[in-house]
């Protein structure tokens, strides 16, 4: 049987690729999927009797990917990235053939939102959000929040943090002082993981998406469905984001000294708070022009025809490649 193939770690995953690899497999026709092995970045063998797709989401540096090196490429006949900055990036480090590539952005269902939910919120609280892995910039997060709420008494966080979405709960060890942190400030919730149903209405329910990333994100799926519910993102030009959020959201210079980093975010993060605060009309309408790529742009009707596309168009391939 063909199509996405699932391993004992993939299957029980929750995280973005695992999500998007089941709207794939419930939108494509199963007699077409049937004919391919479309492998999850962690690759372990070559099915011989189907067209092979490598479907990358990692960096090129994480040693799933070195497989790729020594022309081990040569297994697929195709290999599709999520953003131009990461195939660019693997065809730099494992020399790939631009032919062999395919750039496909991710895709998420549009967010349902309350235009007028900020109006009602008591005493014009600003909240605050966080939905990926601690490694990625929460502890730059918290540092600041923690400075903010010294100095205001309208903001809000919640952190939806945790590496048992993927089924690595050991992961989340080395933060555990972190989230004991978070805890410790009253304005400030830490949730672990939920369900994403979950993680969707807390976006509906937030106004700003806090992501002080220092991850080189190949593309980022947290940062679409913030973008799709109309929240105000703030976050550096660092890596695949801009790429991400095509210019339309209140992105700041990377900055790699952490201190500096901080300091940047902590002035990004009070203009958008004080913008949503003032119901400041330049900003709600880039929000709403910010909502409305996002759901055209990112969108699984789009993305799917576009993948269907794709797989048609290498239906008839050879099966046996030259390694």
């Amino acid at each position: 049987m063909g199509g996405v193939e699932w391993n004992e770690l993939s299957a029980k995953a929750n995280g973005g690729t695992e999500l998007a690899a089941r709207e794939l497999e419930a939108r494509l026709p199963g007699d077409l999927l049937d004919e391919f092995q479309i492998v999850l970045s962690r690759f372990v063998s070559a099915d011989p009797t189907k067209i092979r797709i490598l479907w990358c989401h990692d960096l090129p540096t994480d040693p799933a990917s070195a497989h790729l090196a020594n022309g081990g490429w040569r297994r697929f006949h195709r290999i599709v990235f999520v953003s131009r900055w990461q195939a660019q990036a693997y065809i730099e480090q494992y020399r790939i053939p631009r032919s062999r590539c395919q750039v496909i952005p991710n895709a998420v269902a549009p967010i349902r939102v309350d235009a007028n939910r900020r109006a009602r919120r008591p005493n014009g609280t600003v909240r605050l959000v966080y939905t990926s892995t601690p490694q990625r910039g929460l502890n730059i997060l918290l540092a600041v929040f923690d400075n903010i709420c010294r100095e205001r008494d309208d903001v809000r966080l919640d952190v939806f943090s945790s590496f048992s979405l993927y089924g690595w709960p050991d992961g989340d060890r080395p933060f555990r002082d972190l989230f004991e942190a978070l805890d410790r400030n009253p304005r400030a919730t830490y949730h672990g993981a939920v369900p994403h149903a979950r993680l969707r209405d807390a976006l509906v329910d937030a106004d700003v998406f806090a992501y002080p990333s220092i991850w080189q994100e190949t593309s980022c799926r947290c940062l679409i469905e913030a973008m799709s519910a109309g929240l105000a993102c703030v976050h550096p030009d660092y890596a695949a984001l801009p790429e991400t959020a095509a210019d339309r959201t209140l992105m700041y210079p990377w900055q790699q000294d952490l201190g500096a980093h901080a300091s940047v975010f902590h002035r990004a993060l009070l203009q958008a708070i004080d913008g949503l605060r003032a119901r400041d009309g330049r900003l709600l309408a880039r929000l709403a022009s910010q909502k409305e790529f996002a759901d055209a742009h990112y969108g699984w009707d789009v993305r799917a025809a576009q993948w269907e596309q794709f797989l048609r168009g290498i239906v008839t391939l050879p099966r046996r490649l030259e390694i």
